[in-house]
């Protein structure tokens, strides 16, 4: 598991798969998380808005990441 330092309150679902690389642009991470490829603490997010703070847990394919 990597773990990924943010240094805000939250950061939004699709701008954490950007800004960890898994989407190249804001467009393809909306994309990855319409069809259902991302999970949050173990749940399928279908929102791309979804806040992530300290903590939360986010899975792609087999990349896993803890929010700190």
């Amino acid at each position: 598991m990597k773990e990924v330092k943010i240094n805000t309150d939250y950061i939004t679902l699709d701008q954490f798969l950007k800004y960890v690389g898994i989407a190249e642009t804001g467009g393809k991470g909306k994309q990855m998380i319409l069809d259902g490829l991302v999970k949050v603490n173990g749940n399928i997010e279908l929102k791309r808005g979804k806040k992530l703070r300290s903590g939360d847990i986010v899975v792609v394919n087999d990349h896993e990441f803890k929010v700190l």
